[in-house]
């Protein structure tokens, strides 16, 4: 163990001993926060980290366990009097707690409490425990992430808040873009979709936590119902990159706490979010792919890395550029959908196509991928950059050790017939080809003719080399 790790065992020990000390009187966060000597701040992570329970959870658990400790020695005491000295506001809400812990009512822990437990069989906090739990975030983290610190400009957002109501952001994202494209105030440039939480869920429930959805804006707007605008403060962050399942990302916010805390840098009080750079409904694992940013302290010991933009395609874009003169965001999705029914009509039998990306007003894309290609788990991704008007056509993969394993195939090989990304880290594509630079939409058939030659010729030499 470092002398980090060796601080917060003591100081988060030490605050172990006053809780089980005072659990008949009021405990708060602020309290035994300067007990360890933190700020509130600081300290609810330190502590979830270090004892794997969120501070309320464990002191309502301890309480629960204290009156059942007195219950196995003096089962009759009055429960009543037991219940109100612990804190508990009802009868019903300590007996809820209690079954939910122990699976059976108070008045049958009286009588069975020895043999519940031991079929329980309930595991104290223990340091051992604590070091494994770092180590497996350790590892974990070192699988699944690529952690930087950044200083992050400052981001002007549309934005709609809720408390509670995870399951709605996906419908918060579409109306703030329809009502963006509307009004015409996008930062098309420089787009980014991304979740704002205002409460930490380290200790605010899940079904309090309030968040809002907010998409990156050129101008500033004034409250239109319930969108409002958002800045997010220019600050320091560490930044976590990670394409992972839905389900993994409670677990990539606990593992970035873990590599703060390792290396003892200070979280600073500002905005805790996610920005996201796909639509995982058109991943082929359902993963996202995002950045967690957690605001950090600028000490001495923080050293800024140069900012890494993730590209789909080889990042050669002017951002100055907004979309051609009469062609806007919706006739452009309109001429893709048309692009993409025009192949799954004329190659039915050789692609499964991908729904159509349009979450990001600055592109849009959809997936080719044949049975052999599924089986190496690689997929080719018609593009459309909506600045540039230019189409392309990129071999991919499933995630990012796929696509560094071909990636390191073709950069070893003498092989030079397409375009070969640079470096896996800032790209999502392995290899990339331009199809039509200035399209003209006014001869769709013809666009799509051109389109149709300069991929199927791209997809069979590919083809043909993988095979």
């Amino acid at each position: 163990m470092n002398e980090t790790n060796r601080e917060y065992l003591k100081r988060i020990n030490g605050v172990l001993d006053v809780i089980e000390k005072n659990l008949d009187t009021e405990l708060s966060l602020e309290y035994l926060a300067k007990k360890a000597n933190y700020s509130p701040y600081h300290f609810h992570r330190v502590f979830l980290t270090v004892v794997n329970e969120r501070l309320n959870a464990f002191i309502n658990r301890k309480r629960i366990e204290r009156i059942a400790s007195i219950l196995l020695t003096e089962p009759d005491l009055p429960l009543k009097e037991l219940i109100y000295k612990y804190g508990f506001n009802s009868d019903s809400s300590f007996s809820r707690a209690f079954k939910k812990y122990y699976r059976v009512t108070p008045t049958r822990f009286k009588s069975e409490g020895k043999k519940i437990l031991s079929k329980i069989g309930i595991v104290p906090f223990s340091s051992e425990k604590y070091i494994c739990s770092i180590d497996n975030s350790k590892q974990w983290i070192k699988m699944n992430g690529k952690i930087s610190i950044q200083e992050l400009p400052e981001l002007q957002l549309a934005s709609i808040s809720r408390i509670g109501e995870f399951d709605k952001a996906g419908d918060m994202f579409q109306k703030l873009m329809e009502w963006g494209h509307q009004k015409g105030v996008l930062d098309i440039s420089n787009f980014k979709a991304v979740t704002v939480y205002h409460d930490n869920p380290n200790v605010t429930e899940g079904s309090k936590i309030r968040f809002s959805t907010g998409v990156t804006i050129k101008e500033g707007i004034k409250t239109d119902g319930e969108i409002r605008q958002l800045t997010l403060n220019k600050g320091i962050y560490v930044v976590g990159h990670f394409e992972i399942k839905a389900e993994e990302i409670s677990k990539a916010w606990k593992s970035m706490n873990v590599w703060v805390l390792e290396h003892d840098y200070k979280f600073r009080d500002g905005d805790y979010f996610e920005i996201y750079h796909n639509d995982h409904n058109t991943h082929p694992e359902r993963k996202f792919i995002i950045d967690i940013c957690i605001p950090l302290e600028k000490t001495e010991n923080v050293k800024l890395e140069e900012t890494k933009t993730i590209h789909f395609s080889n990042g050669n874009v002017n951002n100055d550029h907004q979309y051609a003169e009469g062609l806007d965001y919706h006739e452009l999705i309109a001429y893709m959908k048309e692009l993409r029914a025009f192949f799954d009509k004329e190659y039915e039998a050789l692609f499964k196509l991908g729904s159509i990306y349009k979450g990001n007003p600055a592109y849009s894309y959809f997936s080719l991928t044949t049975e052999q290609l599924k089986k190496q788990k690689l997929k080719f991704v018609m593009v459309l950059d909506h600045k540039t008007l230019c189409f392309s056509i990129c071999l991919s993969g499933q995630n990012k050790s796929i696509r560094k394993k071909y990636w390191k195939i073709f950069k070893d090989s003498d092989w030079n017939t397409y375009h070969l990304v640079e470096s896996i880290d800032k790209s999502l594509s392995i290899i990339d080809h331009i199809i039509v630079k200035e399209p003209n939409f006014s001869n769709r058939r013809n666009l799509t003719e051109k389109i149709e030659k300069e991929s199927m010729k791209f997809i069979r030499e590919l083809n043909d080399i993988l095979d």
